[in-house]
């Protein structure tokens, strides 16, 4: 099972950017399809992104297409979320994910992975 911490939250104005990242450890990072889930206060957990093994697929929610990009970088066992242009409707905690049965496409459904990390804050002011 891969063990997954996330990194790179923060408080930033509206129009700002962050760049998570999700640190893998445990079985070969290469095995899972990743993704980033988000959930803000008294809301459902949302599919924000999602990359597969190789990164050769990436899929994205309406709400962060054109502002967000999801990439990997296998030799470091890491997952990234660039944010652009955020805004305050972004405010999450942002959760990263990652799913062994759906490793070579993507999937924005949350019951098709497999791990999770504990999450990190993202705050958007406005």
């Amino acid at each position: 099972q891969v063990q997954l911490v996330e990194s790179g939250g923060g408080l930033v104005q509206a129009g700002g950017s962050l760049r998570l990242s999700c640190a893998a450890s445990g079985r070969s990072f290469s095995s899972y399809g990743m993704g980033w889930f988000r959930q803000a206060p008294g809301r459902d957990r949302e599919f924000v992104s999602a990359i597969s093994r190789f990164g050769g697929s990436t899929s994205y929610a309406d709400s962060v297409k054109g502002r967000f990009a999801i990439s990997r970088d296998n030799a470091k066992a890491t997952v990234y979320l660039q944010m652009n242009n955020l805004k305050p409707e972004d405010t999450a905690v942002y959760y990263c994910a990652a799913t062994l049965r759906r490793a070579y496409d993507t999937t924005n459904n949350g019951r098709e992975y497999d791990a999770w990390g504990q999450g990190t804050q993202v705050t958007v002011s406005s």
